[in-house]
C-alpha cells in the first residue's frame, strides 16, 4: 500500500514538472528585449509621429519660424535652417515610426527637393485623425480603406486642376519664376526672392530638359551681402590657383584633364626602403626619380595641350617644366571639380600617357584668374557644353550663406523636375482645400463605414492652410472657414495670401506649385500612414552587450 501510494506522488511530481513551465509565461525573447503588443504599440508609433510632426509644423509656410541645429561632435557646430529634411536629418531619434517620418522626408528631398516639412506635417495630422477613429472603436483596416479612397479622389482632383503652358515659352517661363519665388518664400532668401528666381530659372534653363544639377556649381563666398550673388551667364568657375610661373590667361585653350600622381619627383623615404653603400648611390636614385617624372610631363606635353588640371597635387619639378613649356597647370581640383570640368570642357579624365591618339582633349576660348570678393579663382569662358553653369552665392557670415545654399539647391530641384513633368498648381493652400472638397463629394458615393475615414481625411487635408496661417500669426480658422466658402462657391484658385493676411486669387498673385512635389507630398503622406496603422507589434531587440 505504501508503495502504491509513493509511486502515485513520483508521477504527480513528474507531471507537475513536464506542466509547469508550459503553464507559465512563455519568453521567446532574448535578455533585454522587449515586446510591445496591440493597442500599446499603434499608440507609441502615432504619438513618436506626432512628435516629428509637432517639430517641424512651426516651419511650414512663408513665415514659418527657424531652428537652431547643434552638434556636439565637431566643435559645436551651428546651423540655423527651416528646412525639413536638414532639421530631421540632424535629429537623432530612437522611436521607429518617427523615423518612417524622417525617411520620407529624405526621399521628398531626394526626389523633388521641396515639400520636405509638408509631408511630415501631413502624415502627422493623418494619423492624428486616425488616433481619433481608433479610439472610437474603428479598425485600423477599415480607416486604411478609407484613407485609399480619399487618396484616389484628392489625386485625380489634383490632376484636374493643375495647369500646363509647356507650348508657350514665355507664359511657362513665368511659371518657372512664380514656382522659383513660391520655394524662396519660405527660405531664408524670401528677401531677394525675385533676383534668386531669376539666377535658378536662367541656370535649369541652360540645362536644356536634364536633371543633372552636377552641372550646376554652386561656389559659397562669405562677404557682401545676398543681393552681390549672381550667375556667371558665359561661364565656368573653378575654386582652384593657377601654378607658380605658369600663364595666368591662356586663349584658345587645349585642356587635358587627368587624375594621375604628380608628387613622386622626391623619394618618399617613409614609403620605401633602400639599401645604399654610399651617399652619391641615393643622389642617383633621386636624379631617376627626377627623370622618371620629368619624362612623365614631356609626354603629357606631347599630347599638344596647352592647359593641364591634375586632381591630385603637382610638384614644383613638375610646375617649373609646365611653366617652361608654357603651359598653365591647376593642381588639386578634387572629384567633383574634375568630373564636372571634363562635362562642361567636353574631354577625357586621363590617367596614363602613352596613347596620345585616343585621348580626346577639353576646349575653351579663354582661362583667366579672377577676384570674388577677397579670393581669386580660375574662370572658363567660351566652353563647348553651354548647359553647365557656375552660382556665386555671397553672404554676411557661414549660417547665412549655407542656408542660401540648401534653398537654392530646393528651388533648382524642383525646377528641373517641372522642366520635365511640366504642370503646375495655383499654391498657399489651394490644393489642399481642393482636395479636401473633392473627398468629400467622393464620400458621398461611398455606402460604407469607410465614409468616416473619407472625411477624417478632408479634415487633415484642411489642417494644412491652417498651419500656415497660424506660423504668420493670423486667425486660421476665421481664414480657412472663408477659403472653405471660396472653394464651395467654385472659385478653387483662391487661397491664403500671408503678406496682407487674407485671401486672394493665387494664380492672379502668382503663387504657384509644382504637381509633382504635391503629388509626392500626398502619395507620401498617405503611404507613411498607413505603414505607421498597420503596426500592431513592436519588437525591440537586445542590445549588444560589451565584453568586459
Amino acid at each position: 500500500h505504501l508503495e502504491a501510494r509513493a509511486n502515485k506522488r513520483c508521477r504527480e511530481a513528474c507531471i507537475s514538472a513536464m506542466m509547469g513551465p508550459s503553464l507559465g509565461p512563455v519568453n521567446l525573447f532574448g535578455e533585454g528585449s522587449q515586446e510591445a503588443k496591440g493597442e500599446q504599440a499603434r499608440m507609441s508609433s502615432i504619438v513618436g509621429a506626432l512628435a516629428i510632426a509637432d517639430l517641424v509644423k512651426t516651419s511650414l509656410g512663408p513665415k514659418g519660424m527657424d531652428k537652431i541645429l547643434q552638434s556636439h561632435s565637431r566643435g559645436g557646430s551651428v546651423s540655423v535652417t527651416n528646412d525639413g529634411a536638414t532639421i530631421l536629418k540632424s535629429v537623432l531619434i530612437d522611436n521607429p515610426a518617427a523615423k518612417v517620418l524622417i525617411d520620407i522626408s529624405k526621399v521628398q528631398d531626394d526626389e523633388v527637393g521641396d515639400g520636405t516639412t509638408s509631408v511630415c506635417v501631413l502624415a502627422g495630422e493623418l494619423l492624428r485623425q486616425a488616433a481619433e477613429l481608433i479610439e472610437k472603436k474603428m479598425h485600423p483596416q477599415v480607416v486604411i480603406g478609407g484613407y485609399r479612397l480619399a487618396r484616389d479622389a484628392a489625386l485625380k482632383a489634383l490632376r484636374a486642376a493643375a495647369i500646363d503652358h509647356s507650348d508657350d515659352e514665355a507664359a511657362f517661363r513665368q511659371d518657372l519664376l512664380n514656382i522659383a519665388m513660391t520655394t524662396l518664400s519660405s527660405k531664408v532668401l524670401s528677401q531677394d526672392k525675385e533676383h534668386f528666381a531669376a539666377i535658378a530659372v536662367d541656370a535649369v534653363m541652360k540645362l536644356r530638359g536634364s536633371t543633372n544639377l552636377d552641372q550646376i556649381q554652386i561656389i559659397k563666398r562669405i562677404g557682401g551681402t545676398l543681393k552681390d550673388s549672381y550667375l556667371d551667364p558665359d561661364g565656368f568657375l573653378l575654386d582652384k590657383k593657377i601654378g607658380v610661373g605658369c600663364p595666368k590667361r591662356m586663349r584658345d585653350c587645349k585642356v587635358m584633364i587627368a587624375n594621375s600622381p604628380m608628387d613622386t619627383d622626391k623619394v618618399k623615404i617613409y614609403g620605401s626602403k633602400v639599401k645604399v653603400d654610399s651617399v652619391s648611390k641615393v643622389a642617383e636614385i633621386e636624379a631617376a626619380e627626377k627623370k622618371k617624372m620629368l619624362d612623365k610631363v614631356d609626354k603629357i606635353i606631347a599630347h599638344g595641350c596647352n592647359v593641364f588640371i591634375n586632381r591630385q597635387l603637382i610638384y614644383n619639378l613638375p610646375e617649373q617644366r609646365f611653366a617652361d613649356a608654357g603651359v598653365m597647370s591647376i593642381e588639386h581640383s578634387d572629384f567633383d571639380g574634375t568630373e564636372r570640368l571634363a562635362l562642361v570642357l567636353d574631354g577625357d579624365i586621363v590617367s596614363t600617357f602613352d596613347t596620345p591618339e585616343r585621348v580626346k582633349l577639353g576646349s575653351c576660348e579663354l582661362i583667366e584668374e579672377v577676384m570674388i570678393g577677397e579670393d581669386k579663382l580660375v574662370r572658363f569662358s567660351g566652353c563647348p557644353n553651354s548647359q553647365a553653369s557656375s552660382i556665386v552665392l555671397r553672404g554676411a557670415n557661414t549660417h547665412v550663406v549655407d542656408e542660401a545654399h540648401r534653398s537654392l539647391h530646393d528651388a533648382l530641384c524642383v525646377l528641373s523636375q517641372t522642366v520635365k513633368n511640366t504642370a503646375v498648381l495655383p499654391g498657399g493652400g489651394a490644393p489642399e482645400m481642393l482636395m479636401a472638397q473633392a473627398v468629400e463629394e467622393e464620400s458621398k458615393r461611398v455606402a460604407s463605414k469607410h465614409v468616416v475615414a473619407m472625411e477624417a481625411y478632408a479634415k487633415a487635408l484642411r489642417t494644412m492652410p491652417m498651419h500656415i496661417a497660424d506660423n504668420a500669426g493670423y486667425d486660421s480658422t476665421e481664414l480657412c472657414a472663408g477659403l472653405k466658402a471660396k472653394h464651395h462657391e467654385g472659385r478653387h484658385t483662391w487661397g491664403l495670401e500671408m503678406d496682407r493676411g487674407g485671401l486672394g486669387d493665387m494664380v492672379a498673385l502668382g503663387i504657384c506649385e509644382s504637381l509633382q512635389v504635391k503629388e509626392q507630398v500626398l502619395l507620401s503622406s498617405s503611404e507613411a500612414a498607413e505603414m505607421i496603422l498597420r503596426v500592431d507589434d513592436i519588437v525591440q531587440c537586445a542590445p549588444r552587450q560589451r565584453q568586459q
